[in-house]
């Protein structure tokens, strides 16, 4: 059937904090969360758990779990537990308690900046030291990670190691031999991988994910992966994410501090999720056809009609990270083009090491309100 992403929606009057942080005229292009209506597949659901009117505590839906387990191994055959999974209320709420868990005060958390700001702020966020690696800028504008530099930020403090993959905000998806090279030393200094894998269902065309975990026995007991149906089909307000820990004693530890300290998963996620997985790959399918023709817009629009900004393609989310640091902007990138162009996007300096110069531009909307967004930046270059 086919999908419309193309008609712009009023979110001004839906309670969004994407439209409602800045005022009206200016175009939000920040925060990440999508412009388009979810599968139809989930509304029905969520009407009809509306319709049922009793909204008390919940279980997850029977068939849940098992449609996680049947889509892992079918995208990257890992042939996961059902026991493994355990969910909660998001992704963000879940690197935080696995912190939590097994880093102490006195212990290190390592992270990638630039970096998703609330990964490079998780350290500081659960008392733990931070440590970083920073990812390393190649000449073309694109990232890899400087192993030697990367297994040199490990002391004999460091407990946790925060994975991005794919990342946000470069939009990098590594490769496996880059990930069987941080599990390694991972192993070896008794780190534990703490995998955001959140965006992994985004991907460009032609681009695979390798679950890090996915890749050996003893690299999924030292880790945990964390994903979501939240970006993937656009309904991060419903609070529903997932983790996989094969470690059983980890995985106790993890859950005994939720069933006191947390509420559930409400309602609504568990029965948008599991309509989402369940029958929404057609609608996805026709979104990334979508995001990918966004994608190449940017690209496209910011080499001609933006001198001095670079941008490379992202490998997956619907994020590009705009190197502006040789246009020689008065002040702040981020405050030049909200102040110029009315067009708000995200801060660079908020992902930390390596973010000064950058912004980082959302695509997920429909391509009338994107090619807007672009010619307000043009005219406030020009």
């Amino acid at each position: 059937m086919p999908y419309d992403f193309d008609t712009v929606i009023d979110r001004r009057r839906s309670d969004s904090t994407k439209w409602n942080v800045y005022p009206e005229g200016v175009l939000p292009l920040w925060t990440a969360d999508m412009d388009f209506c979810v599968p139809e597949p989930v509304v029905s659901a969520l009407r009809a758990r509306a319709e049922h009117g009793v909204f008390g505590y919940c279980t997850e839906p029977t068939e849940l779990r098992a449609l996680l387990v049947e889509r892992l191994a079918r995208l990257y055959g890992w042939q996961v537990e059902p026991q493994w999974i355990i969910f909660q209320t998001g992704v963000l709420v879940s690197f935080q308690e696995v912190c939590r868990v097994a880093a102490g005060p006195a212990d290190g958390v390592l992270v990638q900046p630039p970096v998703y700001p609330p990964i490079y702020g998780a350290p500081a966020h659960n008392g733990s030291i931070h440590q970083e690696a920073p990812l390393r800028r190649l000449a073309n504008g694109t990232y890899d990670i400087d192993v030697d530099a990367f297994e040199a930020a490990i002391t004999n403090r460091t407990r946790v190691f925060i994975l991005c993959n794919p990342h946000n905000p470069v939009g990098r998806v590594y490769t496996r031999r880059e990930l069987e090279r941080l599990a390694e030393i991972c192993l070896r200094h008794d780190v534990l991988i703490c995998a955001d894998e959140i965006h992994c269902d985004l991907l460009a065309p032609g681009v695979t994910h390798t679950p890090i975990a996915s890749m050996a026995p003893e690299i999924a007991r030292r880790s945990v992966t964390l994903m979501a149906p939240s970006k993937t089909f656009n309904v991060p307000g419903l609070r529903s994410s997932f983790a996989v820990v094969p470690d059983p004693e980890l995985r106790r530890r993890l859950v005994k501090p939720y069933a006191a300290d947390f509420s559930d998963v409400n309602n609504f996620g568990l029965a948008a999720a599991t309509a989402a997985y369940r029958d929404g790959q057609p609608w996805l399918d026709a979104l990334l056809a979508y995001l990918a023709g966004n994608r190449d817009a940017v690209v496209d629009f910011v080499r001609r009609e933006l001198p001095g900004i670079t941008v490379v393609a992202p490998e997956a989310t619907y994020l590009a990270w705009l190197d502006c640091r040789e246009r020689g902007l008065p002040g702040s990138a981020y405050r030049f083009f909200l102040d110029r162009a009315r067009v708000a996007l995200s801060d660079g300096p908020a992902f930390g090491t390596g973010g000064d110069g950058f912004v980082r531009l959302n695509f997920g909307c429909p391509r009338a309100t994107l090619m807007e967004a672009l010619g307000r930046m043009k005219t406030a270059l020009a």
